[in-house]
Formats: structure tokens, sequence, C-alpha cells
């Protein structure tokens, strides 16, 4: 999120996740053939387990980026693990036959450290903002760049006022 405030709300539920990343996992089963996947921490955990469950893929790596510090703005990107090298050798180097997925891609940034780090990897995401959709190469939803998706594991069953009103 670039900005302090989001001026829409998207709360997704357990239930809609979940359908989401089988959704994803559709679209990426096609003839190719996944040596692996890199999943960015943390949103990218619980669609990769998805995923690899749904595609039949073992190997599961992690890189571990820091970019939402405060959970409102997106600050400073900081690589707290890398890939390991011998996934990344799996298909050859550089990423090929490896897909990378996360929950979200908002502004890009961290699409774009991951994508330098494996070029040539597949990047998937369930929900994909304007400014980052450029940078994934598969994706289930697009909401508005001023848009706070509310992910299942950041909120608690409570009332939830009206749009307008």
């Amino acid at each position: 999120m670039t900005n302090t405030r989001a001026e829409k709300a998207f709360p997704v539920s357990w239930d809609q996740f979940h359908r989401d990343a089988r959704a994803l996992t559709w679209r990426l089963s096609g003839d190719q053939k996944w040596e692996a996947i890199v999943c960015v921490t943390r949103g990218g955990l619980v669609p990769a387990a998805i995923v690899a469950r749904e595609l039949g893929i073992r190997v599961v790596e992690t890189v571990c980026v820091a970019s939402y510090h405060d959970y409102q703005e997106q600050g400073s990107l900081k690589v707290l693990k890398g890939v390991n090298q011998a996934v990344i050798d799996l298909a050859g180097g550089e990423g090929a036959g490896i897909l990378v997925i996360d929950d979200l891609v908002d502004t890009g940034k961290t699409a774009r450290l991951v994508r330098d780090m494996l070029p040539k990897a597949h990047y998937a995401t369930l929900y994909a903002k304007p400014l980052g959709r450029p940078l994934v190469d598969t994706f289930i939803t697009e909401v508005s760049q001023d848009t706070w998706i509310f992910f299942p594991w950041d909120m608690g069953l409570s009332f939830q006022p009206p749009l307008v009103g």
C-alpha cells in the first residue's frame, strides 16, 4: 500500500482465499513441469501450500522479504533470507522451472526484487494491483491501487459497518 489509509477495504475469508488459491492452481496446471515452488513469506506461505498440494510439488522453498513494517505503509525492502542455490539450480539456474507464489503484488517492489533473484521463474499471485501487475505472470483477481486487502489471518469475527451510511 503506498498511502497510509486505504480508501477501499477488500476482506477475504478463508473460504474465498482457498477458492482463489485453487483457481490459481488451475491456471498453472498446464503443460509446464514445475521443479519447485518458492514462496514469498509471509503472505505466500498459505497459497504456496495449497498450490504445492494440488500440483504435487514436493520442493517448497522460501524467500523472506520484509516490506510492510507497520501494516499500513510499504517501507524499504529487506531480504531476510534468500533462495537456496540448490533450488535455483534444479532446472538449470536463474529460476527456470520454478514457480514463485505470493498472496499479493502491490507496488511491485517485492516482485521486482524476487524477479532479480529468479529472472526465469514464473511469478504468480492471488491478487494484483495495477502498479505491480506487469511483474506477475499469473494472478486471479485485480483490485484498485487504493484498496487494502484484509487477509483471513489478519481478521477476527466482528461487526462490519456499511460502506455508505
